[in-house]
């Protein structure tokens, strides 16, 4: 078959040229219009519930909201985990799916378990709303507001009115949250006192004040032909004329609400979040988009949008969108990766042009480049994933082998026709001829060592979670450019050698071999007689080798990925529940100073407490900053070192260090934004708060463990009202009417709207915040009691107690989380030393129990799957070679190829990093198909000429050089394009491909060197041993 497929692109050579030229158009206009992203969608499927349960405790909300909203989801079809945060009134549920789960399916069953609630929550919580359909990556930047003279009312009204709906009307939005300055509203604050004085009830008060700004319809009026539209106008925007509504008359004298309460407009509280940029207070807009949308294009959509805008808002407001940009991380992530693309392609046209000096070979040669990548793309695109940093990193890795078919090819044809060329002229055959000749000797090792990297990248295919979302589009780019290769070297390339090499001057130039391909035979024949005359030599010195470099590998770290470099740092400040938003704000101010202290930080913001309805659900007690960053003198180790050093200094604060997408990431993975997460489950929240202490102190003197932070659920200070039933009683207050006294005076109620030129502002009724500063004010609130006046304290008893400040949950059970950064040691042995220690220091009681989350269970899982399919893939190669050569002891030659590659690359990680990442797994599944290639060329060449008459000795020397030239031209496009990936980790978007292509490189050329001479040995050894058990037999 694949004869067949050389003949007849050699009997249709324009029209193989014209589909080749098709492809490159069609492939060049696809990539250019492909969506780009940093990541492939790394989503795992999530619905987030929220719901508003204002003023309430966080316990109040945990029992009447989230625990309903909880039992409601679970046992859902394909819910995998449920993970809830009750705070001060709020609840936020996570309810997590399988991989795999259409998102769309998953929040159709959530919206159908919740219609299953009813009315199993209070009157007085919100509808559980389900959050925007997002991602991980979803966050993709923060506008910050300031202004010098407006007022920071006036911001706030200008995010949520003018800025919030036109980037919400910009398509591929999901979300816009505002936090930080002041929310505007219309209220009305009583004043108990003169309520007293003028015997006015609070039912009779908001009796008067419901709906108290809204028109009333008045149907339709016909007269004289025409129709009107009768209306009562009664709504207004001025506070004084609001305080002009009656709401009783006593002895013919109109009472007013400007009488008992001060009518104004003011902002809302209590306030849940503040924010500032760079030290200054200002209004922050986070926008996420929806998944599947295009970062670059919608990026460049917002910032028109907010250009245009500008110049319709007050001179002095300052809009700046450089806080955080996911855009800037995607540029630099692409733009590294198509540096090293660019510079690996170079290496591979300087090895072509320095083996063959030839500029038609080096060509021919060329060509396979970028059609291969090309054809990836179309297929890529056919399967609807992104150009990311994932399958850009794919055709980086592959960049060096996608020629090499066409190498072996050409190098043969090339050969072919000199010595084609050197015989007589009636001896010599017709150019074409050749070309196919030399095409069909080279046919099956091309297709076998394809297959062979094919099947090495199998595992890769059956990685599942993030790690399969993450690492499956790379194995998908290489697999299918590689293919193309070969496609492209059984089609084109015999073609193209036909038109360019069979020339009267091509077939002139080929009289000679050029002079380094001269000069390394020389060179490499004295090596391989001296090898051959000292086989235990160097087979000791391999075995040696082997095994030092086995020993090395069992004392390298582990880790999932390796860090990332984002060029911007998210830190986290917390500080001790209960204190005021006041004080956490002053806190997170001084945070921020230290931060511009740094030359290489480039803005500061930060956001304290939560935006309304945002399922970041952190107390007012915390802050997160941003802060991009580009390093000048110093690397990131050394800049991470001095932030952590300096705010280190704040007292009374936790400060956690991360990066938004890493963050992100492990926050997907085990529900906390750190690289490791212990969580303590059981059902007492003191006994979790005092064992997790216990966990917290007894392992922060791990070696490498940084940013060790315990959850703050301790107490928080609160202010319990509990009635006085008997009292009650006696005076005739129903609880209904005690109750709704307590949530209008003390926690105010929206009884209307106000509506301003189409931005909507609450009413709210309640009693003035001046009258109640102190728990005895409180006491002396005066409530209705039948006509009467009584004070609170009275009816009720008013306790200063404490209660939790967040209560978590995983799966229906209370837990409490101690999280950790890794800072200079691996994720793994950071990991074991916390069990171990835990395990043998902390007692646990009966019904508490310990669980570890994070990236090392990816790790732990991946590299257990890696494990049992590689064992697949090199039996799979076994048998390909035994199709192949059918001999077992052949194969076994060729395989010894994997553990001579295993040498360098794992000295290529210990020179390096010193931790085995998934990356780096993946580097070796892939080196093995790629060392197998060399020894499937020399074997494959040696029996060729024993069966041509050549003695066992000549056959291998000869054998050995001849396949010398396209052996190292594979090895070093293959090793020498990986040298940009391998050198620039340190890269935004080349910290995944770094790894791999660092055992590439250090593998290839182990490999290489060793094949050269081992091989051979074993050969000769192996062949020998044959005939004289033959010669034995014949005896």
């Amino acid at each position: 078959m694949l004869n067949k497929i050389i003949q007849y692109s050699l009997h249709n050579r324009l029209l193989v040229v014209i589909a080749a030229i098709a492809l490159l158009i069609w492939g060049g206009i696809t990539a250019k219009n492909m969506e780009i992203d940093v990541f492939p969608d790394l989503n795992a499927p999530t619905v987030v519930v929220m719901t508003e349960a204002q003023g309430m405790a966080p316990e109040e909300v945990e029992r009447l909201v989230t625990f309903p909203v909880e039992t409601a989801v679970n046992g859902a079809t394909d819910v995998r985990r449920v993970r809830s945060s009750s705070t001060t009134g709020f609840s936020v549920v996570w309810v997590e799916f399988e991989w795999g789960t259409n998102i769309y399916t998953a929040r159709q069953i959530v919206s159908e378990k919740l219609a299953t609630l009813g009315d199993a929550l209070p009157n007085n919580v919100g509808q559980p709303t389900l959050g925007p359909q997002s991602s991980i990556l979803g966050e993709m930047m923060i506008i910050g507001l300031t202004a010098d003279s407006t007022s920071l009312q006036d911001l706030r009204t200008i995010a949520d009115w003018t800025i919030r709906p036109r980037l919400l009307s910009t398509g591929g939005v999901a979300q816009v949250a505002v936090i930080g300055g002041d929310i505007k509203e219309y209220q009305i604050l009583l004043c108990p006192a003169r309520m007293k004085h003028y015997g006015i009830s609070l039912d009779e008060v908001l009796s008067a004040v419901e709906n108290m700004n809204q028109n009333a319809t008045g149907g339709i009026l016909y007269e004289y032909g025409n129709e009107y539209i009768v209306q009562g106008v009664m709504t207004t925007t001025h506070a004084e004329e609001l305080g002009k509504a009656v709401i009783k008359t006593i002895n013919d004298f109109p009472v007013t609400l400007n009488d008992i309460a001060t009518v104004q407009i003011g902002a809302k509280a209590p306030k849940l979040g503040l924010a500032s940029e760079k030290g200054r207070p200002a209004v922050l807009v986070t926008v996420t988009k929806q998944p599947g949308t295009n970062t670059l294009e919608l990026t460049d959509k917002l910032d028109g949008s907010l250009q245009e805008l500008q110049k319709t808002l007050p001179g002095d407001v300052k809009i700046s969108t450089d806080i955080f940009r996911q855009s800037r991380f995607i540029e630099s992530s692409i733009s590294n990766i198509q540096k090293a693309l660019l510079e690996g392609a170079v290496f591979v046209i300087v090895v072509l042009f320095f083996f063959l000096m030839n500029f038609r070979t080096t060509l021919i040669s060329l060509v396979a480049l970028p059609l291969s990548m090309l054809m990836a793309i179309l297929v890529m695109h056919a399967l609807g994933l992104t150009i990311n940093t994932m399958s850009l990193g794919g055709l980086a890795i592959a960049i060096g082998s996608l020629v090499d078919d066409a190498i072996v090819d050409v190098e043969n044809v090339y050969k072919r026709l000199r010595e084609n060329r050197l015989k007589p002229k009636e001896y010599r055959r017709p150019t074409l001829e050749i070309v196919y000749e030399g095409s069909k000797e080279v046919r099956m090792p091309i297709l076998n060592s394809t297959l062979i990297i094919v099947a090495c990248f199998l595992p890769l295919f059956f990685l599942s979670g993030m790690e399969g979302r993450m690492l499956i589009p790379l194995g998908i780019a290489f697999v299918v450019a590689l293919f193309a290769s070969t496609v492209i070297a059984l089609t084109l390339t015999p073609v193209l050698c036909s038109y360019l090499l069979t020339t009267e001057k091509a077939l002139q130039q080929s009289e000679k071999e050029p002079f380094v391909s001269r000069s390394l035979k020389k060179a490499y024949r004295k090596a391989l007689l001296w090898a051959l005359s000292y086989k235990k030599i160097v087979i000791g010195s391999a075995t040696a080798l082997l095994i030092v470099a086995l020993v090395i590998m069992f004392q390298l770290g582990r880790s999932f990925l390796p860090p990332f470099n984002e060029g911007s740092l998210t830190i986290n400040v917390s500080t001790m529940p209960g204190i005021s938003l006041e004080e956490s704000d002053k806190m997170g101010l001084l945070a921020e100073q230290l931060l511009m202290e740094f030359p290489e930080i480039q803005t500061v913001a930060r956001k304290t407490g939560r935006a309304e309805l945002d399922e970041h659900a952190l107390g007012v007690n915390t802050s997160e900053i941003e802060a991009p960053f580009e390093l000048k003198d110093r690397n990131r180790e050394e800049f991470l070192a001095a932030v952590r050093s300096k705010l280190g200094s704040i007292k009374g604060a936790n400060i956690e260090i991360g990066q938004p997408i890493s963050h992100r990431i492990d926050a997907m993975l085990s529900g906390t934004q750190a690289n490791i997460a212990i969580k303590l489950f059981g059902p007492d929240l003191n006994k979790l708060f005092n064992l997790g202490n216990q966990i917290k102190n007894t392992i922060h003197n791990i070696d490498g463990i940084a940013d060790l932070t315990l959850e703050q659920q301790i107490e928080r200070p609160q202010l319990q009202i509990h009635p006085k039933r008997d009292m009650l009683a006696k005076y005739g207050i129903t609880l209904p009417e005690f109750s709704e006294f307590i949530n209008v005076a003390l926690s105010g109620k929206v009884v209307s709207q106000v509506n301003d030129d189409g931005k909507i502002f609450d009413l709210t009724v309640k009693v003035n915040d001046n009258k109640r500063t102190t728990m005895e004010e409180i006491g002396e609130l005066t409530i209705d009691a039948n006509g009467r006046k009584i004070p609170l304290q009275y009816v009720a008893e008013i306790l200063p107690l404490s209660g939790p400040n967040t209560i978590s949950r995983e799966n229906v059970q209370r837990k409490i989380v101690i999280s950790a950064n890794v800072a200079g040691r691996d994720l793994k042995g950071v990991v074991n030393d916390i069990r171990e220690t835990v395990g043998n220091q902390i007692s646990l009681p009966e019904g508490y129990h310990v669980e570890y989350g994070g990236q090392f269970e990816s790790e732990a899982a991946a590299s257990r799957t890696l494990f049992l399919t590689s064992l697949i893939s090199i039996l799979l190669i076994f048998l390909i070679l035994y199709h192949e050569f059918r001999s077992l002891p052949l194969s076994g030659i060729i395989m010894l190829n994997l553990p001579l590659a295993i040498i360098g690359g794992i000295i290529a990680i210990w020179f390096t990093s010193g931790v085995i990442s998934i990356p780096a797994i993946i580097g070796f599944i892939s080196l093995f198909g790629i060392a197998t290639r060399n020894g499937i060329l020399l074997v494959s060449h040696y029996n060729q000429l024993q069966n041509e008459g050549l003695s066992l000795t000549d056959s291998i020397i000869q054998g050995s050089l001849d396949r010398l030239n396209p052996i190292l031209m594979t090895a070093l496009t293959s090793a020498l394009a990986l040298i940009p990936l391998a050198l620039g980790g340190d890269l935004p978007g080349n910290e995944i491909q770094s790894p791999m292509a660092q055992v590439i490189l250090g593998g290839l050329l182990s490999s290489t060197l060793l094949n050269g001479f081992v091989v051979p040995i074993v050969y000769y050894l192996l062949n020998r041993k044959q005939k004289n058990a033959l010669y034995r037999n014949n005896a």
